[in-house]
């Protein structure tokens, strides 16, 4: 059941991408959509999931919180020296590729967890498995959305965009494939979805939402920001 609900995940996937490749003369509306969705989704889905499931604290702070900043923090730093490296090199001011590269591999291992999340919420509670595959499915077209809009903007070639997407769009599946072999430890999910929430609201705030305003400052793209929020408090909200 898990590995046929992650199949829905994986055709949302490419869907959203689908549609992330036919607005480009929309560019920065699609990369305010995609910063909302970012946004909503570490916000509303990743970091409430993950304070429920990391345990306890340390020194007072919460698990999930700690590995929270940290991911924060090695998104900061990766894209710090691959700036630095690419700027020894003559090319300062430029987009680096391997940043995008990075970004949407990082998606791709949020994809294969969402597909463990199905499988291990499946071994614990058919219901259970439900909520949290009807939560993955309706996102999963965020992530899609999103995997080709970060491989596009750090100047990746069409075809390296495509692959990634495709590669995104697969995760899910490996992964709730690999739930009949192991259980998953309920922390260790609650500890990644800390340390990768970090890091994409890292993306989505220092990059994405400045790209998106740089050079059309509108209102339309605030509002779809907005609007890319309101839309994953939306799933959220169904889902629970």
């Amino acid at each position: 059941m898990a590995v046929l609900v992650a199949i829905g995940a994986f055709l949302m996937t490419l869907a959203g991408g689908w549609t992330a490749q036919r607005v480009t003369d929309r560019r920065h509306l699609v990369l305010g959509l995609a910063g909302g969705l970012m946004l909503g989704v570490v916000g509303l889905d990743l970091l409430p999931e993950a304070i429920a499931s990391a345990g306890g604290e340390v020194f007072g702070v919460p698990a999930a919180l700690l590995l929270f900043v940290g991911g924060f923090l090695v998104a900061h730093m990766v894209e710090r020296l691959l700036a630095v490296r690419q700027a020894a090199h003559g090319a300062d001011g430029e987009r680096v590729p391997e940043v995008g590269l990075t970004a949407a591999s990082a998606m791709v291992g949020h994809s294969l967890m969402d597909g463990v999340a199905i499988g291990a919420a499946f071994q614990v509670d058919h219901g259970m498995g439900i909520a949290v595959a009807l939560a993955v499915v309706t996102h999963d077209f965020a992530d899609g959305f999103n995997t080709y809009t970060l491989t596009r903007l750090y100047g990746n070639e069409r075809r390296k965009a495509v692959a990634m997407l495709f590669a995104d769009a697969l995760a899910p599946v490996v992964g709730a494939a690999s739930t009949l072999l192991f259980t998953l430890p309920e922390q260790l999910l609650g500890c990644y979805l800390g340390f990768f929430g970090g890091a994409l609201l890292y993306i989505a705030a220092a990059e994405i939402l400045p790209e998106a305003h740089h050079d059309h400052p509108a209102r339309s793209t605030l509002l779809f920001t907005v609007a890319g929020v309101c839309f994953i408090w939306l799933v959220v909200g169904v889902a629970g």
